[in-house]
C-alpha cells in the first residue's frame, strides 16, 4: 500500500510543482462583484489561485457525501448494535442461562 502511495503521490507532486512554476504570473482576484462592500481586488499568483479553488471544491465534494451517506452510517450502526445484542442472546442461550435485560432504544 505504501508502494501504491508513493507511485501515485510522487507523480502528483511533480506535476503540481510544474503547474505552479508555469502559472508564477499574478491575477486579480474581486471578492466583491457588484462593488457595494468597497473591498479591493486581491492579487495573487494564478497557480495559488487555483490549487485553492480544487482544495476547495474536493472539501465541499467531501462534505456532501459524507452528508449524503448519514443514512447508511445509522443503519450500520444500528445492524452492529443488533448484532451485538443477539450475540448476547445466543451466549446466554448457550449457557441455558436467561439473556441479561438490555435496554433497546
Amino acid at each position: 500500500m505504501r508502494l501504491l502511495k508513493f507511485l501515485v503521490l510522487t507523480p502528483l507532486a511533480a506535476l503540481i510543482l510544474v503547474f505552479a512554476f508555469a502559472n508564477r504570473e499574478d491575477v486579480t482576484i474581486n471578492f466583491d462583484p457588484f462593488g457595494v462592500t468597497g473591498l479591493a481586488p486581491k492579487q495573487a499568483p494564478a497557480f495559488f489561485v487555483l490549487l485553492i479553488a480544487v482544495a476547495l471544491g474536493a472539501l465541499a465534494g467531501g462534505v456532501t457525501s459524507w452528508i449524503g451517506q448519514g443514512k447508511h452510517r445509522r443503519a450500520a450502526r444500528d445492524a452492529q448494535a443488533e448484532a451485538a445484542r443477539l450475540r448476547v442472546e445466543l451466549h446466554a442461550a448457550r449457557l441455558g442461562a436467561a439473556p441479561p435485560l438490555v435496554r433497546q432504544d
